[in-house]
């Protein structure tokens, strides 16, 4: 029979583990969690406490666990059961193996302090100052743009909707809470079109492709990057229908220093426009066709100088899809702006190693 393993045999694996190029020790290695401390300490004590109390765990450790979350796309039950399977896990948290690990309720007992205390906003901030002092400053110009989270489907009727729609609760409802809390009324439905591109030199003869329309519900992730480094620099949540337009003036950062905003034409508005020239800001939002008339050659030409550089927010949401595969899995919308903030958050934190590896800030 195997005995129990020694501090070698540890010692072993962790290095066959950094061998294998272990990505949580590369992240641990170049993120400093421990400026996380103080805003962490000072949420916990803002918000309200539960009957559980506050969980006898290092708060940077419960921080680091929402990490794991949002890296690997885990619930609470699996982040329990992945943390008490992995080595890799146990050694990015600074876990030993005979160390107690939170069990899923204590993990989301954690979350919900920080949703209470509207905390993930000051711990993007932080890590915002942090890039700062380390010589990434938001450089280049920026570029806006937004992206549907999809959530689980609502199995509503259309009276239940209509309610919803009105900020009233379904009358159905209100005799069964257990019910009511499985509802999410904050989510919302959405549509994302395709338009479809007919090859150069094609057949005309040939099927040509159509356009889709593509039904979508959840929240939505509003972003600014900026375009020297492509981090993340300025968020904000919503449900799915808001109108990306509006959210320019919100996403705008003053702090960058290069004066170029960059943004498609759902951007394109007289009141978006007069917002950045009177900011001194450099306006490269595509502008729009016409109804019914072709898009002059020349504009046409100026929309694609401006995809060139818009196009480098994209890589920031197929990393979070794909990569990450972010999806809301709570119910309302300050759990999903937690979700969604931790995501944008966690990004940043993958391509501060991606810089970091590439060599010194720009």
């Amino acid at each position: 029979m195997a005995g129990q393993p020694g501090f070698f045999d540890l010692s072993d694996r962790y290095e066959a583990l950094s061998a294998a190029g272990d990505p949580l020790e590369r992240l641990g290695s170049v993120v400093d969690f421990e400026v996380f401390r103080g805003p962490l300490i000072a949420a916990l004590r803002r918000s309200v406490r539960g009957k559980g109390g506050r969980p006898p765990f290092d708060p940077v450790l419960m921080f680091k666990i929402l990490v794991l979350q949002a890296l690997y796309s885990l619930s609470d039950e699996a982040t329990e059961f992945q943390i008490k399977d992995r080595l890799s896990f146990q050694r990015f948290l600074g876990l030993g193996l005979d160390g107690t690990v939170p069990d899923a309720t204590t993990v989301w007992l954690f979350r919900e302090r920080l949703v209470q205390a509207k905390a993930i906003d000051r711990l993007f901030a932080r890590f915002d100052a942090a890039l700062t002092d380390r010589g990434y400053l938001a450089m280049g110009g920026q570029i806006i743009d937004a992206t549907v989270v999809p959530a689980p489907k609502q199995r509503n009727t259309d009276e239940e909707k209509a309610a919803i729609k009105d900020g009233r609760i379904p009358e159905a409802w209100k005799a069964k809470p257990a019910r009511l809390r499985q509802k999410d009324r904050d989510a919302r439905g959405s549509v994302k079109y395709t338009k479809a591109k007919v090859k150069e030199g094609a057949d005309p003869k040939a099927f040509k492709p159509v356009d889709l329309a593509i039904p979508m519900f959840g929240y939505k992730n509003h972003i600014g990057i900026d375009h020297a480094h492509g981090l993340i620099r300025t968020w904000d949540a919503s449900a799915a229908n808001a109108h990306d337009g509006a959210r320019l003036p919100d996403l705008v950062s003053k702090a960058n220093t290069g004066s170029g905003v960059w943004a498609d034409t759902a951007y394109r508005s007289k009141k978006n426009e007069a917002f950045l020239a009177a900011g001194m800001f450099k306006s490269h939002v595509h502008q729009k066709r016409k109804p019914r008339q072709p898009l002059p050659e020349r504009i046409a030409r100026a929309n694609t100088r401006r995809s060139k550089v818009r196009a480098h927010v994209e890589h920031v949401f197929a990393g979070q899809k794909h990569r990450m595969g972010l999806v809301v899995r709570t119910i309302g919308i300050a759990r999903a702006t937690i979700k969604i903030g931790m995501a944008n958050l966690v990004y940043n934190f993958q391509r501060l190693v991606w810089l970091e590896g590439r060599g010194t800030p720009a």
